[in-house]
């Protein structure tokens, strides 16, 4: 059994073909520019020409791609966009119209198309991606699944802040179901206000498979569970540093706390602070919002204290070397099957088992070190 697992950031993708037959740590793999970043080089790239530009597609992620849009408008070229692309920059079109852009209907996009560049957008890329393992002699055509993350503030209303809805969201997910799982859907679950996760369904056309998609800072934090020494303790912090986001989850019977910030916004002073009050339970959701972070959400008070082991917390994510030379975090960076860029993947592959339990037993047999064992890829050929 084959399942594809895509882990979408800011910086870069990260892709695993998780294949039963071999030992994980075989697993094909791939770390690629970001979507985003993908458009962000090709906007920047045709910036000089000052070439009209037609977007089409779906909501995908921000920053990067944003970013340049937002420059090419303000450079005065002409830019075109169909509603649900422009999403992208904010669910409130008027917004960004104001920004200078047009926003056009599909009968309209017909009529653009041979006067601009036109560029689709979308977070997942399947063809793409399929393509590119097939020019490696892989095929992803017996797929058993595709499990797919991405970040998600959901669509706010319109006078609420969005960072104040995802963590309204995150709350009722966690009284749900107090798991990392719990914020994984098959494709038809998607809930509607999470319109990142259904662009990604939408965009993704027809699938040979089912579909699962999650956030990406449950899906490595997740992920680093299965570092062998992080497995062993019950309790625990795990900080995931992103490209642009930090995210530390306490974790024991389940979630304990959460709290998210951005990462251009912190130092490792003012990440301790915080790490240390989630720690001892006095972390407040204001003291993360007010300081243009996302919040923070504590449950119970069991505090988690420092000093009892090895080390203090786990650290992953692509920025985690913020943590490096800081003695008094004892900080322990997570390689879970030997890949700190893939933890989100392996999170994304075991949340699959809980959404599809069809595929249970092998996934866990895998994640476990039981199937495959000893077995390389020139004994399996894909």
């Amino acid at each position: 059994m084959k399942i594809l697992t895509v882990d979408i950031g800011t910086g870069t993708q990260d892709i695993f073909l998780y294949d039963s037959n071999l030992d994980i740590e075989n697993g094909f793999k791939l770390v690629l520019p970001s979507p985003t970043m993908m458009v962000h080089r090709r906007l920047k790239k045709a910036l000089p020409l000052r070439t009209s530009i037609l977007l089409t597609g779906h909501q995908m992620g921000g920053g990067p791609s944003a970013w340049a849009i937002e420059e090419y408008a303000r450079a005065g070229i002409p830019v075109y966009m169909t509603p649900s692309a422009a999403t992208t920059l904010n669910d409130e079109l008027d917004k960004v119209e104001a920004l200078g852009i047009r926003i056009v209907s599909d009968d309209e996009v017909e009529g653009l198309r041979p006067k601009v560049e036109s560029l689709e957008l979308k977070d997942l890329n399947f063809q793409l991606i399929s393509k590119t393992f097939e020019e490696y002699g892989v095929s992803l055509k017996d797929l058993g699944a595709i499990a797919v993350a991405v970040f998600d503030h959901g669509n706010a209303p319109a006078g609420v802040s969005d960072r104040q809805f995802r963590f309204d969201y995150l709350d009722k997910r966690i009284k749900a179901k107090n798991s990392l799982s719990a914020f994984a859907y098959l494709s038809n679950d998607i809930p509607k206000i999470m319109t990142r996760l259904q662009s990604v369904a939408d965009s993704a056309g027809d699938l040979p498979c089912p579909l699962v998609v999650m956030d990406t800072a449950p899906a490595a934090v997740l992920g680093a569970n299965f570092d062998p020494v992080v497995a062993k303790r019950r309790r625990k912090i795990i900080v995931n540093v992103g490209n642009f986001h930090t995210l530390a989850f306490r974790l024991g019977d389940g979630i304990e706390g959460v709290f998210e910030h951005h990462t251009g916004e912190i130092d490792l002073p003012k990440l301790e602070k915080y790490i240390r009050a989630l720690a001892d339970g006095s972390l407040k959701h204001q003291d993360i919002f007010d300081d243009m972070g996302h919040g923070a959400l504590v449950y119970g008070d069991n505090p988690f204290e420092f000093g009892k082991d090895d080390f203090d917390v786990v650290v992953t994510g692509p920025r985690r070397s913020m943590f490096l030379n800081n003695p008094t975090l004892r900080p322990y960076f997570a390689v879970p099957f030997g890949d700190m860029m893939i933890a989100g993947c392996f999170g994304l592959l075991a949340a699959t088992a809980e959404i599809l339990p069809e595929l249970a037993n092998t996934i866990h047999g895998s994640l476990r070190g039981e199937n495959g064992r000893g077995v390389a890829p020139w004994d399996n050929p894909a």
